[in-house]
């Protein structure tokens, strides 16, 4: 009799079918009566030992255990449908939407080739690359509102300088809409890093209170961020069904501060932070081991969501966000164009009545006011010497408000040449060497470009000085 050849590659794929047919079949058998008790049994052990609120963790333990003697796991016969129907039950008691149970993914043993870690490696960069910290958009619409579509709330080691840029190119808006629609949370230190960027004051955002060690983390406005900060800018949050965890609480955080006006529907309502634990090789559960307290409030949106001020529906939440944008910019800029206008008036008083060693150190203030609104920078306060100086011929004057910006701008070499070069006008020469030496010392430190023209200067100064 004539032996058959089979073919390897068919023989091969036989195999694979029939070893995935006897895992399916294995998994379909195994959820008895025995696992099922002991799946709860052991979800019962973490929730008793890590879940925040131990009282309703018993409860849902009793809960958990009625049904499984009354029978009612018993239609589940996978691990995926009896992780939804766990997940279903201990929300049922909880009410907490942060603890699911889900069925691990099968280990699948990766090849360990040099070409196939490469793969994997450059696969993960493309991933984070493209996530980008959660930062998907940013754009200035019109009537001067920034607009920032923001994914999820990075760790501080990946998304600061990401966040810290994409807050710089709205710098100059006159309105901000952070859209929050289809964020699911992330880390709270980036929470309250993107909250800093909107308050002056020193203010308690909010506590996360966690059962290990019993201790409370308490999350402050910072002092400093990685750009300027933007405290009074008119501020507008969308929200949806899907805005959950961290970006409920930046939304909750902003509403109760009273810093924004949240437009959309109301967020999914999960409040309290945990981390992921095993049941068995196939299940796992989140366990919330914290929760949050609002330091207004002295609660959280737990179960109940953050609630808009203004509601809308998915489709017109965009629009009316924007509306009330453009209007609340329109009413900023004139807000801010009328104080703008008594600013330089109150400046240009003094200005004009300027008496020699008497009104410097007004004029200082006056200047530092209109800094702090952000009417004048150091270059406006240099243009502004130099008007008096070539445009009014008041060179007095002109050596005043040059004098104010070395104070105002302290590490600025180019504020001192400028001031140098007043003196030396109006005959101090000794004064204008120390303070163009004064310029080349900070260039040099800071390696400004004009070092060279600030050398060159002194030089000029100090000729001038041995002159006399």
């Amino acid at each position: 009799m004539k032996k058959m050849k089979i073919n390897s590659q068919i023989f091969v794929l036989f195999i694979a079918v029939f070893i995935n047919v006897s895992l399916a079949k294995a998994q379909n058998n195994s959820l008895t009566n025995d696992y099922k008790e002991n799946v709860i049994q052991s979800l019962s052990q973490l929730m008793n030992e890590y879940y925040v609120f131990p009282e309703v963790a018993k409860l849902t333990e009793q809960h958990l255990k009625t049904q499984m003697q009354d029978g009612y796991f018993d239609q589940f016969k996978n691990n995926e449908t009896f992780a939804a129907a766990l997940t279903k039950s201990v929300q049922t008691i909880n009410k907490d939407k942060h603890m699911r149970i889900r069925s691990n993914q099968p280990y699948m043993i990766s090849e360990t080739s040099q070409e196939s870690m490469i793969d994997q490696h450059i696969a993960r960069m493309d991933r984070s690359r493209e996530a980008n910290a959660g930062f998907k958009t940013v754009k200035i619409l019109e009537g001067n509102v920034g607009y920032l579509d923001l994914r999820g709330f990075a760790g501080m080691e990946t998304g600061k300088d990401i966040a810290d840029a994409y807050m710089k190119l709205m710098l100059r808006s006159d309105a901000i809409i952070i859209d929050l629609s289809k964020n699911g949370g992330g880390s709270p230190n980036m929470v309250q890093y993107l909250c800093s960027y909107f308050f002056n004051q020193k203010l308690l955002l909010n506590s996360l209170y966690w059962r290990e060690g019993n201790t409370t983390e308490e999350f402050w406005t910072l002092d400093n961020v990685g750009g300027l900060k933007m405290n009074d800018v008119p501020l507008f949050i969308m929200t949806s069904e899907r805005t959950f965890s961290g970006a409920e609480e930046f939304s909750y955080n902003m509403q109760t501060q009273k810093r924004a006006t949240l437009v959309g529907q109301t967020t999914g309502g999960g409040a309290n932070p945990g981390r992921s634990m095993r049941i068995n090789a196939n299940l796992s559960v989140f366990i919330p081991t914290g929760k949050a307290i609002n330091p207004v409030t002295k609660t959280n949106w737990e179960g109940v969501g953050v609630i808009p001020e203004v509601a809308t529906t998915v489709e017109e939440t965009y629009d009316k966000t924007l509306d009330l944008a453009q209007k609340a910019a329109e009413a900023y800029r004139t807000k801010r164009n009328e104080k703008f206008n008594q600013l330089f008036t109150d400046l240009s008083n003094q200005l004009e009545h300027y008496i020699v060693g008497k009104t410097d150190d007004i004029i200082l203030v006056r200047l530092k006011k209109c800094q702090e609104a952000k009417l004048f920078n150091e270059g406006d306060i240099n243009n502004l010497g130099y008007d008096y100086l070539q445009t009014n011929k008041k060179t007095k004057i002109a050596e005043s408000i040059l004098r104010a910006n070395t104070i105002l701008y302290p590490n600025s070499a180019n504020t001192f040449d400028s001031y140098a070069e007043l003196l030396m006008i109006n005959g101090d020469l000794e004064a204008s060497v120390k303070n163009y030496q004064h310029a080349v010392a900070i260039a040099i430190t800071t390696k400004d470009r004009n070092l060279e023209l600030f050398q060159k200067n002194l030089e000029i100064a100090k000729q001038k000085l041995k002159q006399e």
